[in-house]
């Protein structure tokens, strides 16, 4: 039977893992899948910033993932957004990023998947990477359980287990080790379900959705689900609700890139820019002209380089991007919308509104949290203006030095990156995915700023 929905405050399950590899997403989408099929109702969220996983678990799910990072945006936003995320749900599963206690800082815990747990007061369902070790892997878990005394274990899944004899050694190390969590399952080696990868991770969600019926098989067949959902079902004292924002007149008009090419964008950004007073009206540069009646568009990131025929072929989109840029239109765009307003990308002609090339990289170009200061004014914001995102890509681009710079770049402890965030007239554009969550009063700059150009 179907359990009454808890709007308020759930208690969160958190897939963590020892390290990066390990399985957390495999195992986080098989749960998704199969307690979906249950009829039951999860609140999906993603540790750290990170667009691919959250774009699987909305499809797993049925429900928006939300970004949960302790660096960018800090403790208070972190509830809210957790608490937004949560409604209407029936529990709330938190993927992790890393190892359980990787983060912004090899000294503490901030940014990790063990501050975020602290914050909501999670379980930690841990799953290890089982391959070529037997009572070793108890001493590994027993590692984690101890490490912070503060975290709550809901119990282990061994991934990737060899055979039915490993499976028992496994048993057997856990079970006589005192003090560990239960033992809740073990995966077995089943290349057929893992999610293929690209430069950026993994492929979305349109391209790997096929194998999330096998992952629900493998998790209902090989987990003690039923076991995990009771200790779910004890959670107490749960943090309190966060009021939805009220109904708010519309100011602007803001046209949103939204497809396969252009799918990064934090839910929050875009909530905040409506809690601001923007109408947003989605289309795709794929295939789409830009929506009529606009006051700004937002071009956020995804991978156009694996579009560029595509895009190619909408050249009066093409076109009528470079007219409103050229008329004074607000335009705000990250990454891969970055790469859009370039002059071509890998010899690919594009919108031409800075006259920079962008070439595609064999090898990663730049990845890490990011800080950026507003060194002059620009349509998020006065000069001054603080906010934090991260940098992940594998193009570099060649911009002119009498483009100007907008931003100054540092990463965490303050080390300076140097100058970024190119401006053209009214255009803002910039490697760095910012986290409005990070600085509120970005969204009600950039609507500010669109509804005076009006």
């Amino acid at each position: 039977m179907r359990s009454e929905k808890r709007d308020r405050g759930l208690l969160p399950l958190i897939i963590a893992a020892p390290a990066s590899g390990s399985g957390k997403t495999t195992l986080t989408l098989g749960l998704l899948t199969a307690l979906r099929q249950r009829g039951l109702e999860v609140a999906p969220f993603k540790v750290g910033p990170d667009f691919i996983d959250p774009g699987h678990h909305a499809t797993a799910s049925g429900r928006i993932s939300r970004n949960l990072d302790g660096w960018i945006c800090g403790e208070q936003a972190v509830r809210a957004s957790f608490s937004r995320g949560c409604a209407g749900a029936d529990l709330a599963l938190v993927e992790g990023v890393m190892g359980l206690f990787d983060g912004a800082s090899g000294g503490s815990d901030e940014g990790s998947t063990a501050e975020i747990s602290r914050w909501l007061n999670g379980r930690i369902l841990l799953v290890v990477d089982a391959r070529s070790q037997a009572r070793s892997a108890a001493a590994l878990v027993k590692g984690f359980v101890d490490f912070d005394p503060r975290l709550q274990f809901a119990g282990v899944v061994f991934n990737r287990v060899g055979s039915e004899r490993h499976r028992e050694l496994l048993e057997q190390a856990l079970g006589s080790t005192p003090g560990l969590p239960p033992l809740l399952g073990c995966l077995p080696r089943r290349d057929e379900t893992c999610l293929a990868e690209r430069h950026l991770g993994l492929v979305t969600a349109a391209e790997g959705q096929a194998n999330y019926a096998a992952l629900a098989d493998l998790v209902e067949e090989h987990l003690d689900l039923d076991a995990l959902l009771q200790g779910q079902s004890l959670s107490r004292n749960r943090p309190g609700p966060c009021q939805g924002p009220p109904s708010i007149k519309k100011r602007v008009r803001i046209g949103v890139a939204r497809d396969t090419a252009f799918c990064f964008c934090y839910p929050e950004n875009l909530e905040q820019l409506e809690a601001a007073g923007a109408e947003l009206a989605f289309f795709s540069p794929l295939q789409d002209l830009l929506p009529d009646n606009l006051d700004g568009l937002y071009l956020p990131g995804g991978y156009p380089e694996l579009f560029l025929d595509q895009l190619a072929q909408n050249g009066e989109m093409i076109g009528q991007l470079r007219a409103v840029a050229e008329a004074g239109l607000p335009i705000y765009a990250e990454c891969g919308g970055l790469l859009l307003l370039c002059e071509g990308l890998n010899g690919q002609p594009l919108c031409g509104i800075f006259p920079a090339q962008a070439r595609l990289l064999a090898r990663r170009k730049a990845l890490g949290y990011r800080e950026v200061s507003f060194s002059e004014a620009t349509p998020l914001g006065p000069a001054g203006t603080v906010a934090r995102g991260h940098e992940f890509h594998y193009s570099e681009l060649e911009m002119p030095p009498t483009i100007t710079r907008s931003y100054r770049l540092s990463r965490k402890g303050g080390v300076d990156l140097g100058r970024e965030g190119f401006r053209y007239k009214n255009v803002l554009a910039s490697y760095v995915h910012l986290h409005f969550g990070s600085n509120p009063q970005l969204a009600e700059n950039f609507v500010s700023f669109c509804e005076k150009r009006m």
